[in-house]
C-alpha cells in the first residue's frame, strides 16, 4: 500500500473510531454520572439520534462538495429558515385550496425550488463578479435572513398537515423518514464525487484552480452548479424537518452554517480544498451529535456542549495543518 493511500484510509478511519471512542466514554461514564436511569447506548436511543442528525447533516454533506471546491457557504442557515417559511406557508395559499392533500408535493416542490434559486444566484455571483465565496455568502446571510423578517416579520409561520406528520414520523425497517433522507443524499452526493466526472473536477479545482482551468474545466458554471446543489439541500433538510414540526420561527437555522462546517472538517474535509469524504462527513455529523447527546446524558449544560465542540475543532484543525505540512519537517504537536 503506498503512503498516500495509507494516509487516506487513516484520515477517513480517524472520525469513525472517534464515534467508538465517544459510545465507550459516554457509556462508562453515564454509570456514574448520568441524569437518567436510560442507558446511552440504548438501540431506540442511536435511531434518534440518527433522525436528529439529519437537519445540519443532509446541509454538511452539501458543504462538503462546496469546501472541496476550495469555497464556503455561510447562508445555508437563512436559506433553510425561508425555504421553510415557503413550505408551510404555501399550504394555505388561496390558489391551492382545492388541491386537499395535493398541495404537499406542490409546496415541496416550492420551498425546494426557492432554496435552489437561492444558492443560484450565490453561485451565480461567485462566478461572474470573482468575489470570494466567503464575502459572498455572508452577504447573502444577512440578505436572506432579512428576507426571512420581511416575509413574516417576528411571528412563527405555522401550518400542521397530518397526512405530512405521518409521513415524516413513519419507519421502514426500523428508520424514521428523516434518516432515510440523510442516508439517501449521502448515498447519492457519494456517487456523484467517486463515479462521475463533476465529482473528479470538484476535486480538481479544490487542488489547483489555476491548473483546472488550464486543463479546459469551466469553473465558473461548476460552482455554479455546487451552489445550486447546497441550496437545495439546505431547502431539503428544511423540508424534512418542518413536514413533522409544522412550525418555523424567524431565527430558526441560526447557526447551521457552523455547525455544518464543523462536521465537515471533523470529517477530515480541507477548508483549503482539494480532498473531503462524503462518508467521512456523515461520520464527522454523528460525531457531534453523539458530543451533543452524550454530554447532556451526564448533565452539560448548551455552552459545555458548545465549549467542547469548539476545542474539538481547533484540535482538529491544528492537527490536519501539522499533518499536511510538506517535506520532512517533523511533526510537532
Amino acid at each position: 500500500m503506498n503512503p498516500d493511500t495509507r494516509a487516506t484510509l487513516i484520515k477517513q478511519g480517524a472520525i469513525w473510531a472517534f464515534i467508538a471512542a465517544e459510545l465507550a466514554f459516554f457509556s462508562i461514564i453515564g454509570e456514574f454520572v448520568a441524569v437518567t436511569d436510560k442507558a446511552f447506548m440504548d438501540f431506540d436511543n442511536m435511531l434518534l439520534l440518527l433522525k436528529q442528525s439529519a437537519p445540519i447533516g443532509i446541509i454538511a454533506l452539501g458543504m462538503t462538495i462546496i469546501m472541496i471546491n476550495g469555497n464556503i457557504d455561510l447562508s445555508v442557515g437563512a436559506i433553510y429558515a425561508l425555504a421553510a417559511i415557503v413550505l408551510l406557508d404555501s399550504m394555505t395559499w388561496p390558489i391551492f385550496a382545492g388541491l386537499g392533500d395535493w398541495v404537499i408535493p406542490v409546496s415541496w416542490a416550492l420551498a425546494l425550488l426557492t432554496g435552489t434559486a437561492l444558492g443560484a444566484l450565490n453561485g451565480l455571483i461567485v462566478w461572474k463578479t470573482g468575489v470570494d465565496a466567503f464575502i459572498v455568502t455572508l452577504g447573502a446571510m444577512l440578505g436572506y435572513r432579512g428576507l426571512v423578517f420581511i416575509y413574516n416579520g417576528e411571528q412563527p409561520t405555522s401550518h400542521l398537515n397530518w397526512t405530512l406528520v405521518d409521513f415524516a414520523e413513519a419507519r421502514f425497517l426500523g428508520l424514521h423518514t428523516a434518516t432515510w433522507f440523510l442516508l439517501g443524499t449521502a448515498l447519492v452526493l457519494w456517487l456523484v464525487m467517486t463515479k462521475t466526472v463533476h465529482g473528479r473536477n470538484a476535486y480538481a479545482i479544490g487542488n489547483n484552480r489555476e491548473a483546472a482551468v488550464n486543463a479546459g474545466i469551466r469553473v465558473g458554471p461548476h460552482f455554479l452548479i455546487n451552489f445550486m446543489l447546497i441550496g437545495f439541500l439546505a431547502a431539503l433538510s428544511a423540508v424534512v424537518f418542518y413536514s413533522e414540526s409544522g412550525s418555523v420561527n424567524p431565527n430558526d437555522g441560526m447557526l447551521f452554517e457552523l455547525w455544518a462546517i464543523t462536521a465537515v472538517v471533523l470529517g477530515g474535509t480541507k477548508l483549503m480544498g482539494g480532498y473531503g469524504s462524503i462518508v467521512a462527513t456523515l461520520g464527522g455529523v454523528i460525531a457531534i451529535q453523539l458530543l451533543r447527546k452524550g454530554l447532556g446524558h451526564v448533565g452539560a449544560g448548551t455552552e459545555t456542549v458548545n465549549l467542547v465542540i469548539g476545542l474539538i475543532l481547533i484540535a482538529v484543525l491544528f492537527l490536519d495543518r501539522q499533518l499536511n505540512r510538506r517535506g520532512r519537517e517533523a511533526l510537532k504537536i
